[in-house]
């Protein structure tokens, strides 16, 4: 390696890494100026030596310039060594801090991500749950919706006692069940037999379809009121029990 190549190797060290190298390098030169100068010049040495600080030539193929040449190159690349091991530690610990700051933003990413699904899913059962409670509160006032509402007179209480029937197997068409009111009480919930067999026993008939007490005690039908004077209750216990006796309401045409 050449002398003309040393300073580009010095431009790329440290502000105190090159006042070491020119340390060197200007002790090497006065040492190669004691060197070589003669014995009797000794008067002139302390100006020469103040003057080896300046840029100096080294004679090709003397041994104390390329010792100092090699010192030198020596020092040089020691310098870049360090200089590259610090440059490397740099960039290990800067790659090291930026993977941990990568992690760190991804488990945060990662929880923010979880607690979000989480609220998602709480969000979303809420609101099936919410949903099921309104379809059934719909259902329910549908269903209030559809009961039906009957007129309080005989029309009335001839419909709902057979919409009753129905639900409980209970056989009886509207003609039949009106043909026997209005032979047995013309339509007159609260009409009253007093004189015939069962009057003289006690138990006189009562009501749309004139039934005695026992009879609509053993025929009554769950739902219904517990009065003979009811009309729907009295239609529905003589229908239940004309159809345990004659098979229906229809085949009744007479004094039953």
């Amino acid at each position: 390696m050449s002398a003309t190549r040393i300073p580009s190797r010095v431009r790329r060290l440290n502000k105190v890494q090159k006042i070491s190298v020119a340390g060197v390098s200007a002790l090497g030169v006065a040492a190669l100026t004691f060197s070589l100068v003669p014995s009797n010049a000794e008067a002139e040495i302390a100006p020469q030596a103040a003057a080896a600080a300046a840029p100096v030539a080294f004679t090709a193929g003397s041994a104390q310039a390329k010792t100092v040449q090699n010192s030198m190159i020596e020092q040089h690349s020691t310098a870049e060594k360090l200089v590259k091991a610090a440059d490397a530690a740099k960039a290990k610990a800067a790659a090291e801090t930026k993977a941990a700051s990568e992690a760190k933003a991804k488990a945060a990413a990662d929880a923010e991500a979880k607690a979000k699904a989480a609220a998602d899913a709480k969000d979303k059962a809420a609101k099936a749950k919410a949903d099921a409670k309104k379809r059934g509160t719909e259902a329910a006032n549908r269903s209030t919706a559809r009961k039906p509402v009957y007129a309080n007179n005989l029309d009335g209480w001839i419909r709902e006692a057979m919409s009753i029937m129905k639900k409980e197997g209970i056989p009886g068409s509207y003609e039949g069940i009106h043909r026997n009111i209005i032979r047995e009480s013309s339509g007159n919930r609260w009409a009253i037999n007093n004189w015939d067999i069962n009057a003289r026993n006690g138990i006189p008939s009562k009501g749309l379809l004139q039934v005695i007490q026992p009879t609509f005690d053993r025929y009554h039908v769950a739902g219904t009121k517990k009065d003979l004077y009811d009309p729907v209750a009295n239609i529905v216990a003589a229908c239940n029990y004309a159809a345990d006796r004659y098979g229906s309401m229809d085949n009744v045409n007479s004094a039953y």
